[in-house]
């Protein structure tokens, strides 16, 4: 029986339709992965499962009734809840008290605390979870916080759990331990829908995969019956190599070096504590961790964003401690933010004048203080065909773009000045998987040419692949150096959580 089941389901924005016809259903009691590269419509379906959004045609059937779902509250009630990638949760409260929140039991006008702890221990009993409902939020892992995001929809009695990107920001411990958690609501008669990219995860966990492409459904098969390299095929309509391949190199001289750097953010916490470390010409380097551990605040002193307190950063031998970002590049630092759009780029400006924000002043861009129109069309034309950015025209605004294509343009720009180091944060966040294939590719190339690379990302897969030394950071110090070759995802996984 399918429990839900979307008919010729469409939704616009402006001239834009990210959901073309939509057929898609979901069987009761089965686990059910939609994948699909980014923009492909994805979230915006779900997001009118949730009742986030109104459809423009189309019809959706729950249990085999025409429904409307025309906001949460109603899609709760029709027992649909939803867990999206970025937690709703308030720190300061207990796993308890966000579990029950606008829902706790009353007792004489007042909220009744001993009923509200019996609940909650007996929710995480039933549901096969282990963790202490007095812990606050601010207080736990992220994947403790992922499971309270569960048990709050499952308080609510739903039968029909969305999760956005669940396993984004967790440890490989974590992700084992929330698939596992999957099975067994599964096995207790829950229907999960998972939305992600991580094609090993869906081979893993799911018994069906959609694939969405440009808003329309590709396919819909039995995961046994296809392979990670078919789905992938699927989701970019051609072959994606889904493995990093890389020639062992010799690293040449040090020519960047960190030493004690340490910054306090404006609690007066340390959140960046006496890292150290080095690189070579030739070789990447890359920070692993679980978000929120200082990579950010590492990434921002290294990019002239944010100042260090104590220690000091070297470049060729010469000091750049708290260099402003304009300094940093004209010594021959490119830098990839990790927010494409808060610092990587402007998305109010065009493709053309994005290519060379930053270096907008140089020659050939400026002559007599004036920008030379022509030069930069010449410029943003070599470079949309070199780095495949894939746009109707070079005067679009970047902020009509895909992720992947925004990050192209970060990263051609960077590139085109040909860096002698490359400091480059989160480079697929949020990317497709065939620009994915393509950014990984530059990076390679960068070191093979001779430059050096800092690599800082979330995703242990990405840092695995690229990396040819891994550092391990956490709660603002690194705890762990090790060869790429020689490190286990295990091994950086217990690191990650803080356990040697």
């Amino acid at each position: 029986m399918n429990i839900i089941e979307t008919r010729r389901l469409t939704k616009r924005f402006g001239n834009m339709t990210a959901n073309d016809g939509i057929d898609f259903a979901v069987k009761q009691g089965e686990i059910h992965a939609i994948i699909g590269e980014n923009g492909a419509g994805k979230s915006t379906l779900m997001n009118m499962l949730y009742g986030l959004l109104q459809p423009d045609e189309g019809e959706i059937y729950i249990r085999g009734q025409k429904t409307r779902i025309t906001s949460p509250k109603v899609a709760i009630q029709l027992g649909i809840g939803m867990v999206h990638q970025h937690f709703k949760l308030v720190p300061s409260l207990t796993i308890a008290e966000n579990i029950l929140l606008s829902s706790e039991p009353i007792k004489s006008g007042f909220i009744d605390k001993k009923k509200s702890l019996e609940i909650v221990e007996r929710l995480i009993r039933e549901f096969g979870f282990v963790m202490n409902p007095k812990d606050r939020i601010r207080d736990v892992s992220v994947g403790v916080q992922q499971r309270v995001e569960i048990l709050k929809m499952l308080y609510r009695d739903v039968d029909i759990l969305i999760l956005d990107e669940p396993t984004a920001v967790l440890t490989p411990q974590e992700v084992d331990e929330l698939l596992v958690s999957l099975r067994h609501l599964k096995n207790k008669g829950k229907t999960i829908i998972i939305i992600t990219h991580k094609l090993g995860e869906v081979k893993r966990c799911s018994d069906t995969v959609t694939v969405i492409r440009h808003g329309k459904v590709v396919n819909t098969v039995k995961t046994s019956d296809v392979e990670e390299k078919d789905l992938a095929n699927m989701m970019v309509g051609r072959d994606v190599l889904l493995r990093v391949e890389k020639q062992e190199r010799r690293p040449g001289n040090v020519i960047y070096e960190v030493k004690g750097l340490s910054t306090k953010d404006n609690r007066g916490v340390k959140v960046v504590d006496n890292v150290s470390f080095h690189v070579r010409e030739g070789e990447i380097v890359g920070f692993a961790g679980v978000e929120g551990n200082g990579q950010s605040e590492l990434m921002k002193i290294l990019s002239g964003l944010w100042r260090a307190t104590e220690g000091s950063v070297t470049f060729m031998g010469r000091d750049i401690t708290n260099a402003m970002p304009r300094k940093l590049r004209e010594l021959g630092i490119g830098i990839v933010p990790e927010d494409r759009y808060e610092h990587g780029s402007c998305k109010t400006m065009t493709i053309a004048e994005n290519l060379i924000a930053g270096y907008h002043y140089r020659k050939p861009f400026t002559r007599w203080g004036f920008l030379r129109s022509k030069e930069i069309t010449a410029h943003a034309e070599r470079l949309k065909n070199r780095f495949d950015v894939r746009a109707a025209t070079l005067q679009q605004h970047v902020g009509s773009l895909s992720g992947g294509n925004a990050q192209k343009v970060i990263i051609a720009r960077e590139l085109s000045m040909n860096p002698k180091v490359l400091i480059v944060s989160q480079p697929t966040r949020g990317v497709d998987i065939g620009s994915i294939e393509f950014i990984h590719q530059q990076i390679i190339k960068s070191r093979d040419e001779g430059k050096a690379v800092i690599l800082i990302s979330s995703e242990l897969s990405e840092i695995m692949n690229l990396s040819d030394r891994i550092l391990v950071m956490y709660k603002g110090s690194v705890i762990g150096e090790f060869p790429a070759k020689d490190v286990t995802q295990e091994k950086l996984g217990y690191l990650m959580a803080g356990i040697p």
